[in-house]
């Protein structure tokens, strides 16, 4: 994401975003109450002697809305932010009517706040320091295969298949289906490269994954130049990905996709409750005692739960992060787009390491 100004004074922040990760910030960002700015379209009313009873014609405006809800539209790779229009030209008089900003890829924003929460900043920060394509998974053995991207958000299933093998007591038949299945396999991952050439890491259990590297590298040698890492996993397909990211196994290629660290923290949580050792708390009460003993190392709270507090309850949230930074704790705002933040739901969607058990 490019920030293209920022002036926290006056609460301004102008931004460029660059991808779906971004517009996946920007969701997380714009809250109820902000004001948001950008290009539209808007019906207008067409006056003259000849123009039809309540015709209309769309043209484009910029527009101001005060934000009263915020939707992720992934099927359209877009943000919608629906509000109260407070800035509009004159001429469309549409000022205090209801509005919608269809927010997309290389679509300048404005968001204005009357005061920006640290977490939001650090969150556009992040965004504006994130290089590279996101990274694509093929996980794969002799039964099914999927291929996914790893976007900052989570897991972006592209392609599930079965793959159907005769036994292997019919060695003949197995090897030709086999090779069909790596065909059908290869092209599902190729029409997803060609849309962000990006990094491939193959993982699975067994020797079906070198065959499909293999494979790869003699049939297209161009997609196999990107695969830049082979793994071994108990299991294929999503549960494959999904053990992947609790393991680390993505830690060389993941490099700037924030899903894998925020699975290794949330592992790093569950592991501490099994131990039960009183080095880790959670839910709301509990992890606010935590953080007024200075005891918090590292707070992890859903995005979520962020994002669907009320007014009152986003307050006493933001307070105890302020605590928690205070003491020299650090925040992470897990996505509930994949495995770890669907965890931390299930824990109240707030929890803590701490420094040091507390009773």
């Amino acid at each position: 994401m490019k920030i293209l100004g920022m002036n926290l004074k006056k609460g301004v922040v102008k931004a460029l975003p660059e991808s779906l990760d971004d517009l996946w910030h920007l969701f997380n960002v714009v809250a109820p109450n902000d004001e948001v700015y950008a290009q539209t379209t808007r019906e207008v009313k067409v006056e003259g002697e000849y123009a039809r009873p309540q015709e209309g014609r769309r043209v484009s405006v910029f527009l101001g809305v005060e934000v009263r809800d915020v939707a992720w539209d992934r099927s359209l790779n877009r943000l919608r932010v629906h509000g109260i229009v407070c800035e509009a030209p004159e001429k469309v008089s549409v000022k205090g009517s209801h509005h919608t900003l269809n927010l997309t890829v290389n679509k300048p924003v404005t968001i204005v706040k009357p005061q920006w929460p640290k977490h939001h900043l650090d969150r556009l920060k992040m965004a504006s320091r994130a290089k590279g394509p996101p990274l694509l998974v093929m996980s794969i053995d002799d039964e099914e295969y999927c291929v996914a991207v790893l976007r900052q958000y989570g897991v972006d299933v592209r392609v599930e298949a079965r793959m159907r093998l005769p036994g292997k007591r019919q060695a003949e038949q197995r090897t030709k289906a086999m090779r069909g299945a790596l065909k059908e396999a290869l092209k599902a991952l190729r029409d997803e490269w060609t849309k962000t050439r990006s990094p491939i890491v193959v993982l699975g259990p067994g020797f079906v994954k070198n065959e499909f590297v293999g494979y790869a590298r003699r049939e297209d040698p161009e997609v196999a130049k990107d695969i830049v890492d082979v793994k071994s996993v108990n299991s294929a397909g999503v549960a494959g990905i999904g053990e992947a990211l609790r393991s680390g196994v993505f830690t060389k290629a993941l490099g700037h996709v924030r899903i894998g660290e925020e699975s290794r923290f949330m592992e790093e949580v569950l592991a501490r409750v099994g131990r039960g050792k009183m080095d880790v708390t959670y839910g709301f009460d509990d992890v606010r005692r935590a953080s007024l003993f200075g005891a918090v190392e590292r707070l992890l709270l859903a995005d979520a739960k962020l994002r669907g507090a009320s007014v009152e309850e986003r307050l006493t949230l933001e307070q105890v992060m302020r605590e928690v930074e205070e003491k020299a704790g650090e925040i992470m705002i897990v996505s509930a787009e994949h495995e770890a933040g669907k965890k931390l739901l299930a824990l109240g969607g707030i929890a803590a390491l701490l420094r040091f058990p507390i009773g």
